[in-house]
């Protein structure tokens, strides 16, 4: 039977060379990354301005807030992940001070379209087509509630790294 050659075990953290960097895979690898978990978030903000776009809006300023927030949310967070990609995180001291206050505002201004669209769903249980209507106004109040929830999640986190 040959003899195998004994694997050297390298630590995770010794494995990523220093200052953390793993080249091109840092954005699935590192989870303290900033922009690791920009994707849920972009999907679920994109699920709520899609639900809340199939829907019939009964009340304009209140699901206009929602549709507002989270486009916006969501371009500002592409473009956030794009400046992170092409690497200008490296030159800048700021990058996490700058990563904390975008969050912690998108998710107050989540939080606030989360609570209107709530109040949205509640205002669309009876009416024109009533039960489609609120099904789509129910998982649109969830979506923004689970996207407010990650927003708060990555804005803490970058204070305990």
């Amino acid at each position: 039977m040959p003899r195998r050659a004994a694997s050297r075990r390298v630590p995770l953290a010794a494995a990523a060379g220093p200052g953390g960097n793993w080249g091109g895979k840092e954005l699935f690898l590192i989870p303290h990354s900033s922009a690791a978990p920009v994707c849920p978030r972009q999907v679920c903000g994109t699920w709520v301005w899609i639900l809340v776009a199939a829907t019939s809006v009964s009340l304009p300023l209140l699901q206009g807030w929602v549709m507002y927030v989270s486009l916006t949310s969501c371009l500002i967070s592409l473009l956030l992940l794009l400046s992170y990609l092409l690497g200008f995180h490296r030159n800048s001291e700021n990058w996490k001070v700058l990563d904390s206050l975008y969050h912690g505002t998108t998710a107050i201004l989540y939080m606030s379209a989360a609570v209107l669209q709530a109040n949205a769903t509640i205002n669309s249980e009876f009416g024109v087509n009533a039960p489609l209507n609120y099904q789509l106004n129910s998982a649109a109040s969830f979506f923004a509630f689970l996207t407010t929830f990650l927003y708060i999640l990555h804005a803490f986190s970058i204070y305990y790294q």
